[in-house]
C-alpha cells in the first residue's frame, strides 16, 4: 500500500489555447508542485508543462511514458514512486486523462494499491461538445471511433441513429481529423432528414466552430472546413428531446 501518496488526473489543454483560460489556477498550482508525470506522450506533456509552469526546469522532471498496451505489471511499474509516497500526475495529450485517452489501466491500478486518485479540473472534448449541442444531455453515449471501412461506417451510422431513436439518446463519436470531411459527408447522406448532427471543432480555441442542425439542412449548406481539425460529432434521431428542439 501507499504512503499516503495521491495521483493526480492532469487535465491538458486540448490544442494551442491559453493555459490560464483552460486550467484553472488551483490545478496549475498543484502541478506546480509535482515532479512526477506518467504521461501519453513525453513531447505533448513537456509543451503542457512549460505553459502551466512547475517548480523544477524540465529537465529535472522526471516524465514516463504509458506503453501503447499497457498491462498490470506495466502500471505497477509506473506507479512505483507513488508507492514509495510521492505524489504523481497522470497526463494526456489532450483534455482529461482517461476518458476517449489511454490511462484508466494506470488508474484503475492506482486504486488497487491503495493510491488515492484526484481528478482535476479541466476541458473535456466530449462534455462541452454535449454541452453546446443542445442535444439529449440526460442520456448519451460516447463510441469513441467508428469503422473506417465506408461500408462498415454507413452500416454504424445508421445503427446509431436507429439505437437514438429507440431510447431517446445522444450518440457521440469522434474521427481523425484528416477524415472529418469524409465523416461529415456520410453522416448527410446516411442520416434521416429529421436527425439532429452536430459538429463541434477546436473547442476551446479561436478558430472553435460548433454548428447543430438537421441532417437535410446540412444537405442544403456549405459545409465547413473540418480537415486536420480536432473535431467532435454528435446526433439525435427524431424522438422526444429532438421535437422540443
Amino acid at each position: 500500500m501507499s504512503a499516503h501518496s495521491t495521483l493526480y488526473l492532469v487535465p491538458n489543454l486540448l490544442g494551442a489555447g491559453d493555459a490560464e483560460l483552460a486550467i484553472p489556477p488551483a490545478v496549475r498550482h498543484i502541478v506546480h508542485g509535482l515532479d512526477y508525470f506518467i504521461v501519453e506522450t513525453p513531447k505533448a506533456a513537456r509543451a503542457f508543462l512549460k505553459l502551466s509552469g512547475t517548480a523544477k526546469p524540465l529537465q529535472e522532471l522526471r516524465i514516463e511514458a504509458i506503453p501503447e498496451k499497457p498491462d498490470e505489471a506495466a502500471a505497477r511499474q509506473l506507479l512505483s514512486p507513488l508507492l514509495g509516497g510521492s505524489n504523481g500526475g497522470l497526463i494526456s495529450d489532450a483534455g482529461v486523462p482517461a476518458v476517449a485517452d489511454p490511462g484508466a489501466v494506470i488508474v484503475r491500478a492506482a486504486h488497487a494499491a491503495g493510491i488515492k486518485v484526484a481528478p482535476l479540473v479541466g476541458p473535456s472534448s466530449i462534455l462541452l461538445a454535449l454541452m453546446a449541442s443542445g442535444l439529449q444531455g440526460q442520456r448519451f453515449t460516447f463510441h469513441g471511433y467508428l469503422p473506417v471501412d465506408e461500408k462498415e461506417l454507413v452500416n454504424a451510422i445508421r445503427r446509431l441513429e436507429e439505437e437514438s431513436a429507440r431510447h431517446d439518446q445522444t450518440q457521440i463519436f469522434i474521427e481523425t481529423p484528416y477524415r472529418n470531411e469524409r465523416m461529415l459527408k456520410l453522416l448527410c447522406a446516411n442520416l434521416k432528414p429529421s436527425t439532429l448532427l452536430c459538429a463541434a471543432a477546436d473547442l476551446t480555441l479561436p478558430t472553435e466552430k460548433i454548428a447543430t442542425r438537421s441532417a437535410a439542412d446540412w444537405r442544403g449548406s456549405p459545409a465547413p472546413a473540418l480537415k486536420d481539425r480536432p473535431c467532435v460529432f454528435l446526433l439525435l434521431a427524431a424522438g422526444k428531446s429532438a421535437q422540443r428542439n
